[in-house]
């Protein structure tokens, strides 16, 4: 356990915060919030690759309570919604996407492929909820918002692959052995 709080402390700050400067546009294509969140693919998939998926999912889980319950209070309840709802989403198929590609010869692709998979869904399902119905140019953020994850996706591949020779992947660790009492 005391492994997986580093990356759910992290995944609620990214968010947060994300969700808290996602109000602040930078032009008409482009909100600052598009610059933090895609670093929350990147602790999923180092969370996944080191502890297995079934921890990668309960880091997903209680960082998206922990970034909610922030998001209220540093953003709105429509935008904390909105992002509980993509990120959850989007973070647990970048869960499955990840697993799928995880056993290939190229050390890239099972990031790669669940970051950009996940942050479709991510960009559809927050845009669409939260800013729909405002004043907001919400369609060409969403495009701007999803082609900045793209490019993060694949400048995330070097913060990645810095790590890997430090991670000892999941399926290579021994079982763990428990001590019977008695």
């Amino acid at each position: 356990m005391n492994r997986m709080i580093p990356p759910i402390v992290a995944m609620a700050a990214l968010v947060a915060l994300s969700n808290y400067t996602v109000q602040f546009p930078i032009n008409d294509w482009l909100t600052w919030g598009a610059l933090t969140y895609p670093v929350t693919f990147l602790v999923t998939d180092l969370t996944n690759r080191a502890l297995g998926p079934a921890r990668a999912r309960i880091v997903v889980l209680v960082g998206f309570v922990l970034a909610v319950a922030l998001s209220i209070w540093l953003a709105t309840p429509r935008i904390a919604l909105a992002s509980g709802a993509a990120f959850l989403f989007a973070q647990l198929l970048d869960v499955a996407v990840f697993n799928r590609f995880r056993q290939t010869d190229k050390w890239w692709a099972a990031p790669l492929a669940g970051s950009v998979i996940g942050s479709v869904l991510d960009t559809f399902l927050f845009f669409s909820i939260a800013f729909q119905g405002t004043d907001m140019p919400w369609v060409t953020l969403a495009l701007g918002d999803l082609l900045v994850k793209g490019a993060m996706a694949v400048v995330l591949l070097a913060p990645y692959g810095w790590a890997l020779p430090y991670l000892v992947p999941f399926e290579r660790r021994a079982p763990e052995r428990r001590v019977s009492p008695g």
